[in-house]
């Protein structure tokens, strides 16, 4: 859980408050300069994060006999928010990264409209592993109240 809390809470904070702050209070182009770094951290924090989820959940598919369906379907969840974030942070955010540092400006000649599709796919990325990773934890949820009354949570 503390896996999902960090991920998914990077994910609101930095999408949801410090993007928006940053686009709005510091001028071009260092206000992508700052998000690229801090998007580029943050995809390593991510994958991290992605992994310790995935190793908790192949830990308890080996110790939790049966493993209901539930189970199956948070682990199936957890597998493609994973994928998700591997996929931003080894495709997107480097050629993200590339074509700001070569200089383009999205939606500006050829490459800027490369720059902002890929921009798109990523933001994209992300509201998809919000979803994911919300669903993830509401499974995990009622996992812990299928296993305990609600009285000893």
């Amino acid at each position: 859980m503390l896996g999902i809390a960090v991920w998914l809470g990077g994910l609101v904070a930095l999408g949801a408050i410090a993007a928006p702050v940053v686009f709005s209070i510091v001028p071009y182009p260092s206000s992508a300069d700052a998000m690229t770094a801090v998007f580029l951290r943050f995809d390593r924090v991510a994958m991290s994060c992605a992994a310790v989820v995935l190793a908790a959940e192949a830990l308890q598919a080996g110790t939790r006999v049966p493993f209901a369906a539930p189970d199956y379907v948070r682990t199936a969840l957890s597998a493609l928010a994973a994928a998700l974030a591997v996929a931003e942070a080894k495709i997107f955010s480097p050629r993200i990264a590339a074509l700001h540092g070569a200089g383009v400006v999205r939606g500006v000649e050829s490459a800027g409209l490369e720059l902002a599709k890929l921009h798109d796919t990523a933001e994209w990325l992300g509201k998809a592993q919000l979803i994911l990773l919300f669903s993830v934890l509401s499974l995990r949820v009622l996992a812990l109240t299928r296993s305990r009354p609600l009285s000893e949570i």
